[in-house]
């Protein structure tokens, strides 16, 4: 998907600033061009991400936005980072790990599978390896 962003650059060698349209809420910034677009992909697919997981639907992106005094630029997010499809896994645990794991699906009121994703899910927005 290909979100169009507004970028703001109100003085020189300040911050870039940067919006998007399509997402209310939705924004970053980076002390150059450079880092305030990769910024705003990291922030697109983050925003996504807390749609999705609130069950909230996905706008789709307009062909065109007001810029309010801004560069308009695009930033490209990979489709499958959007996803909300799934994907059937098969995977190997201890034993002794898969009746504790069921528990806490159940405290958290979801199933091992929506478990194991949030886990994921919060691993990779951390940067771990």
């Amino acid at each position: 998907m290909r979100y169009l962003v507004v970028v703001h650059h109100d003085r020189p060698g300040g911050p870039f600033g940067v919006t998007v349209p399509d997402l209310p809420g939705c924004f970053s910034a980076g002390d150059t061009l450079a880092d305030a677009l990769e910024n705003a992909r990291e922030a697109i697919v983050l925003h996504v991400e807390g749609l999705l997981s609130d069950h909230e639907p996905v706008p789709a992106p307009a062909p065109t936005v007001d810029a309010d005094g801004g560069i308009v630029a695009v930033v490209n997010v990979d489709d499958g980072l959007l996803s909300d499809r799934t994907v059937r896994l098969n995977i190997t645990l201890p034993s002794r790990i898969v009746g504790p794991l069921d528990d806490a699906a159940r405290r958290a009121g979801t199933t091992r599978s929506g478990l194991l994703a949030r886990i994921a899910l919060a691993h990779l927005a951390r940067g771990a390896d």
